[in-house]
């Protein structure tokens, strides 16, 4: 999709589109064009076809382009150069060059944008599951090198201040969890196979869901692979632990399909655009209303953020450019009410009442580790 001029602005693409067969006629679905331009990043350039934005007769549309044609023959693909990456080598990124490459029109022309976002949604989906599964890997590894390390006279594990942090990572990595499993069934139930009684609103849902668990939980994996690499010492700086590649992995789901900015304004782009979305989204996260006064107030707050941000957006440029100013503060708001409703409705309650306490009550730290008194350190790291 995205090309140097550009990035994330897909429109400003330069990448050309020419018919080849049927020239003149309606665009439609399977018709055959060449491509001719450059794109700035081109993911797993290994693999066996590829979707490409290029700018048709009738505006910016999505094409099919595999690399070997029907007949056998290689089509035109030319990797430039792959990228110096700080992580995720194992998975190749490049530059490629397109000059005269055989495509199939995918969608109508000139909606090309509409239709790879239903793969790029798709994406966002997996960055979720992907930082759930690095947090866990993380907790995994910090929590098996407590267990079995000793100093100063006692295991790491049984000194308050690991045991601490061991506890809140787990908690982080479970919150992550819960949410993208929640999210992965919205997909499902939203599919035509979807089994009988699956909810009508799971698409809507969706829509919302997913931009804020992208934003929120894969911006929260960066930060916890630090502090989990660090609870094993110098050793966690080391190639010869998984836990140095663990961190280079995690940003890398962060900007993947749509950095913080951009996922945070598809937010308001929603708000705007539609609002069923946030209905279904309250109605999810009010099934756990009167848990607790903490999370009560805490969803009344976010749905006052929604109400006074939709007004912003509907008034004029000045009210959109203060929504935009806030669109951090709205998605991460709602990122922690859908967390804490989950938590709350399905984890152990020792493990929602910690959450709830710390992420939404104001009682944890701005790192890891700081946990109100009271909280069952005990349960959440023998749970991790």
């Amino acid at each position: 999709m995205t090309e140097k001029q550009g990035g994330s602005d897909v429109r400003a693409n330069t990448t050309r589109a020419e018919r080849r067969t049927g020239a003149g006629l309606a665009p439609e679905w399977g018709a055959e064009y060449s491509l001719t331009g450059h794109k700035w990043f081109c993911s797993a350039p290994m693999s066996d076809a590829f979707f490409v934005l290029a700018q048709a007769p009738h505006g910016l549309s999505c094409f099919f382009v595999p690399r070997v044609l029907p007949d056998g023959s290689r089509n035109v693909f030319r990797i430039q150069r792959l990228k110096d990456k700080l992580g995720n080598r194992s998975n190749a990124s490049s530059e490629i060059e397109l000059d005269g490459t055989t495509a199939w029109l995918v969608g109508d022309e000139g909606r090309g944008v509409a239709t790879i976002v239903q793969m790029v949604t798709r994406t966002r989906l997996d960055c979720v599951i992907g930082t759930a599964a690095g947090m866990r890997q993380a907790v995994a590894e910090a929590a098996w090198h407590v267990r079995h390390r000793a100093a100063f006279g006692a295991r790491l594990v049984d000194q308050p201040a690991m045991t601490a942090v061991i506890a809140d990572l787990a908690l982080e990595s479970e919150a992550a969890t819960w949410t993208a499993m929640r999210l992965a069934r919205a997909y499902d139930d939203s599919e035509p196979t979807a089994p009988t009684g699956a909810s009508g609103s799971e698409p809507a849902f969706r829509r919302l869901a997913t931009a804020v668990a992208k934003y929120w939980v894969c911006k929260r994996g960066a930060g916890h692979a630090a502090e989990a690499l660090e609870c094993l010492g110098g050793n966690g700086y080391t190639e010869a632990f998984p836990l140095a590649r663990r961190y280079r992995e995690q940003p890398l789901l962060a900007i993947w399909e749509g950095s913080g900015n951009v996922i945070a304004l598809d937010v308001l782009r929603v708000l705007a655009r539609e609002p069923e979305a946030f209905e279904a989204f309250f109605a999810e996260v009010g099934l756990a209303a009167g848990s607790s006064g903490t999370f009560d107030v805490a969803l009344a707050e976010a749905q006052a953020l929604v109400h006074s941000l939709g007004a912003a957006l509907a008034s004029d440029a000045a009210g959109a450019g203060s929504a935009a100013l806030r669109a951090r503060e709205l998605t991460e708001r709602l990122a922690l009410v859908l967390q804490a409703s989950l938590l709350v409705r399905f984890a152990p309650e020792p493990v929602a009442d910690a959450f709830v306490r710390t992420r939404l009550g104001g009682e944890g730290g701005w790192q890891y580790g700081v946990l109100p008194a009271g909280v069952d350190l005990v349960a959440l790291v023998a749970r991790a």
